[in-house]
């Protein structure tokens, strides 16, 4: 693992369907083009609830991923902050995640692509995976029960799921129930007396992605 010391930041703007979206790049300093193996998009939480890419969560994921050298792609989803549109109920937040991986691709060619994203953001990631394809998912408190995935194929790469057992906003009972009825199944973390917004232990949270991380290669 790449103990990341410094980031290189740079704002832009990524143009999705819905029109334009703001965009945060953070790459671990002295990585380029040629030394990127693989990057990270990060997905926030819900729009109509106060969720921007600058959530503590989000940036615990882009922070982790930085840690292995990675650089992270944050971004606000239409409708927030200096992104333009409306809120398309996951539908048109996957097509947004879907453009910025596209970003992605075009600029660290051959890189593989570490997905997140955490509440709604976790929910748009396992919907995105499929067309997305994903070397790893992580998936943090994914609001299965306000935005329907039964739809989507479980990712086909190594992910998690991160789940606290105080959550009060995203019930823990059906996240649990239905990540061990998925074929395969991913690899599951509940944290016990965590609440939804980890307040407390948020370091506790990335150490268990750390951990993730530093498992088995995809093969």
């Amino acid at each position: 693992m790449t103990v990341a010391t410094s980031l290189q930041s740079e704002r832009l703007v990524l143009q999705g369907q819905a029109g334009a979206l703001e965009a945060l790049i953070e790459t671990p300093a002295g990585d380029n083009t040629t030394t990127v193996s693989s990057f990270g998009v990060i997905c926030h939480p819900h729009p109509l609830y106060g969720g921007t890419m600058d959530n503590k969560v989000v940036w615990t994921l882009a922070r982790a991923f930085q840690q292995f050298g990675a650089p992270t792609i944050r971004f606000n989803f239409r409708g927030v902050g200096a992104s333009p549109g409306v809120h398309d109920s996951g539908r048109g937040e996957t097509d947004d995640t879907l453009a910025v991986v596209a970003y992605g691709r075009q600029r660290w060619p051959g890189a593989g692509l570490w997905l997140a994203g955490f509440s709604f953001g976790g929910v748009v990631t396992i919907r995105a995976a499929g067309s997305a394809h994903p070397t790893r998912l992580v998936a943090v408190a994914p609001g299965i029960n306000k935005t329907d995935v039964s739809d989507a194929a479980p990712p086909a790469c190594p992910w998690l799921i991160v789940q606290g057992d105080a959550d009060d906003v995203v019930p823990p009972a059906p996240v649990i129930e239905w990540a061990r009825s998925l074929s395969p199944q991913p690899e599951l973390a509940v944290l016990p007396g965590a609440g939804h917004y980890f307040h407390g232990r948020i370091n506790e949270l990335r150490d268990v992605v750390l951990a993730f991380m530093q498992g088995p290669a995809p093969r």
